[in-house]
């Protein structure tokens, strides 16, 4: 294979290693900038891990591009030691470091708010949950599904966009489903609506046979459903762990950095209609799980701090240290394993 051949081979991969890298400084970013705008002094903001490739002194930040293009970090001053610098983060208010500390997943969920305005911006029409038409032979049609229905349930499970639909309709196996809908204004619940059902890898999935009905574009309809979009891919996310925790999936099925970079890699391949969406979802779903309160993200960070809000003391720093340690070793375990699951699944 010749150099030019293997680069085209490998562009999208390289392509979606820097994304999922722009995802990471987009976080770190979060910190960076709420940090400075509460005071705190950061010794360093970098893009990469390793050895420097480049860097420059600011007025009190060093700023570098490192060789191992795989995460970033943003070091602030008393951020995990004592410190007596005034600007140290250890020394000051809880509620700024909480903010501090939040930034990082708030701007990725900013960030999937952004490209998903990117997505909808030249759409000539944005999908909503309104049932359009029926496919031929459609069997939710013959169990009470009309045309113009709103679906505002499925089994029990609330629907914001039809992202949401396409999930719930995911995890049903049987073929049947209890919706509920608004028809005339009015909600009605349609119980077993049936559905004829496929085969993919072993498991069987829901065949959807109708389409959902366009709405114009327009200011209104672009931002409403760019809001609506943000907050179902979070929501997605949170039924993702859910169903997780409740055994409805596997650990085989999640995904670790080398599946998400491969999925983003093959977006690109396809194209910005594919990219975008995925790419807001991962850099939500990014979001949402440093949200989660488990040590060594900065959820679990954040519980520490309501802790020292509630009980108006800190804990003592060693009893902190040793949570986020064991956090953080069970957190890179588990990245270790969907790595190899994912290079596994590769061959």
């Amino acid at each position: 294979m010749s150099v030019a051949s293997a680069l085209g081979a490998a562009w999208p991969y390289i392509v979606a290693v820097f994304l999922f890298l722009f995802m990471i400084v987009v976080h770190e970013f979060g910190h960076f900038i709420l940090a400075k705008a509460l005071g705190v002094r950061v010794n360093e903001f970098a893009i990469g891990f390793g050895p420097k490739l480049l860097r420059f002194k600011g007025r009190e930040t060093q700023y570098s591009v490192r060789a191992i293009p795989f995460g970033g970090y943003c070091a602030m001053e008393g951020e995990d030691e004592q410190s007596d610098d005034k600007k140290a983060f250890c020394n000051k208010a809880p509620w700024r470091r909480f903010l501090i500390v939040a930034a990082g997943a708030v701007f990725n969920i900013l960030f999937g708010f952004i490209l998903i305005m990117a997505y909808f911006a030249p759409a000539g029409a944005i999908a909503t949950n309104t049932v359009d038409s029926f496919s031929k032979d459609a069997t939710s049609v013959k169990s009470g599904l009309r045309a113009g229905d709103e679906i505002l349930r499925v089994d029990g499970r609330s629907c914001l966009t039809i992202t949401e639909i396409g999930y719930a309709f995911s995890s049903v196996t049987s073929g049947k489903v209890d919706l509920v809908v608004r028809r005339d204004g009015e909600k009605i619940t349609l119980k077993n609506v049936e559905f004829k059902t496929e085969e993919v890898n072993g498991v069987r999935y829901i065949s959807r046979d109708f389409n959902f009905k366009y709405q114009k574009n327009s200011p209104k309809t672009f931002l409403t459903q760019s809001v609506k979009y943000t907050a179902s891919y979070g929501r997605t996310v949170w039924f993702s762990l859910v169903d997780l925790l409740r055994g409805r999936y596997s650990l085989n099925q999640v995904s670790g950095p080398v599946g998400v970079a491969t999925a983003l890699g093959k977006a690109t391949k396809v194209g910005l209609d594919t990219l975008l969406p995925m790419l807001s979802l991962i850099t939500i779903n990014l979001g949402i799980f440093n949200l989660l309160p488990i040590p060594a993200l900065d959820g679990g960070r954040l519980v520490f701090i309501l802790a020292e809000m509630i009980a108006r003391k800190p804990v003592p720093k060693k009893y902190e240290a040793w949570v986020h340690t064991a956090g953080f070793l069970v957190l890179m375990l588990f990245i270790v394993f969907a790595t190899l699951k994912d290079i596994i699944g590769l061959f």
